[in-house]
């Protein structure tokens, strides 16, 4: 039995030709073969972070480069700031590191609020603020660039960003916002399978990480920075993904970012548009809402469940049902990755010939 499409927030959809990359042949990772491989991906991938300095591939989850920042960073304390599942379990994690660490909590589907974020580090004693940009659990698309001159309004305050669901999916400018750890896993807006994360750190942030002791190995950003003037990785690499990551670069560059960019807002308003049409309410407010996902409140009549496996069964394509605490409250529909507005358009239809059995 094939498996549905996938129009959920992450994994997505792979294309053919990002899988035929995967197929080549193995390399050893600490030869000149692997050291080319390494190289010939820095260029587009730096240009879609928005940095001139490099970028590192870690075989994990973000989750692991998530991490390895509290280890990396935090000497004081971390301010985690909390807006739904994802954002909500990095303070969880910087706990679990033994670090000292604080929330701004708000309500699932409310962004971050910069002028929280300026008290908050008014207090004092905070030297790390971690942020995720796009929160796929909630669709909240939250103020990177006001944030970002927030915090680095304070001295020695280091900015970490999540751009998981966000990072080729719109512009982000590593570089001019002064972020200092960006990271991102490939399974989303990059539309690779899962299990290579990147990132970006700033010569700030290195120099933090070299006076802590307790950072560890695998995620220990100086290794991935020693490694990376090699054109190498501190340990094996998961080779595959990397020849899907030039892959897919490749098809970004050649498409345009501003392009790719453009096509991410416009599939997004085609499902922002759908859901008008039906009355279903966004879960966001206006003008904090993801442009790589549509996070919907199902309503009271639907059979949302029912809904969304027959859409499965009928027609091979799969939205989600929402996540965490707000699972079945919500659901979601992904717009990231490879979709054009005839796919979008498939989805939409496919959603509309199964909506009526489910409404009461």
């Amino acid at each position: 039995m094939s498996k549905p499409k996938l129009f959920i927030p992450g994994p997505v959809d792979v294309a053919p030709e990002t899988y035929a990359a995967m197929g080549s042949a193995t390399i050893g990772h600490r030869g000149a073969d692997f050291e080319e491989l390494y190289a010939s991906i820095q260029p587009g991938i730096r240009q879609i972070v928005g940095t001139e300095r490099p970028v590192f591939f870690s075989t994990s989850s973000a989750w692991g480069v998530m991490e390895g920042c509290i280890r990396n960073l935090v000497q004081k304390k971390v301010l985690n700031l909390c807006c739904g599942a994802f954002s909500d379990k990095w303070f969880g994690v910087s706990e679990s590191c033994g670090k000292q660490a604080e929330k701004i909590q708000v309500e699932w589907g409310q962004p971050i609020d910069p002028e929280a974020v300026r008290a908050k580090l008014a207090e004092g004693g905070f030297d790390t603020v971690t942020l995720v940009h796009n929160e796929t659990s909630t669709g909240v698309l939250n103020p990177l660039e006001e944030i970002a001159k927030v915090v680095k309004s304070f001295d020695d305050v280091m900015l970490v960003v999540d751009t998981v669901s966000s990072l080729s999916a719109m512009p982000i400018d590593f570089d001019g916002l002064g972020i200092d750890v960006l990271l991102a896993g490939v399974q989303k807006a990059i539309a690779l399978p899962p299990g290579l994360a990147v990132f970006a750190t700033s010569e700030a942030a290195l120099e933090r990480a070299a006076k802590l002791e307790d950072r560890g190995y695998y995620f220990d950003f100086l290794e991935f920075a020693k490694n990376d003037a090699k054109n190498n990785t501190p340990s094996t690499p998961a080779i595959p993904h990397l020849y899907a990551l030039r892959e897919r670069v490749n098809v970004m560059l050649s498409e345009g970012l501003e392009n790719r960019f453009k096509r991410h807002e416009e599939n997004n308003a085609m499902v922002h548009a759908w859901g008008e049409k039906h009355g279903f309410e966004l879960l966001p407010p206006e003008g904090y809402r993801s442009k790589s996902l549509s996070c919907f409140v199902t309503p009271e009549n639907l059979d949302q469940g029912g809904w969304i496996k027959a859409v499965i069964a009928k027609h091979g394509l799969a939205i989600n049902g929402g996540y965490g605490k707000i699972k079945g409250k919500t659901f979601r529909i992904s717009n990231m990755g490879n979709e054009t507005a005839e796919t979008m358009q498939e989805l939409l239809d496919a959603l509309d010939a199964e909506l009526p059995e489910f409404l009461s």
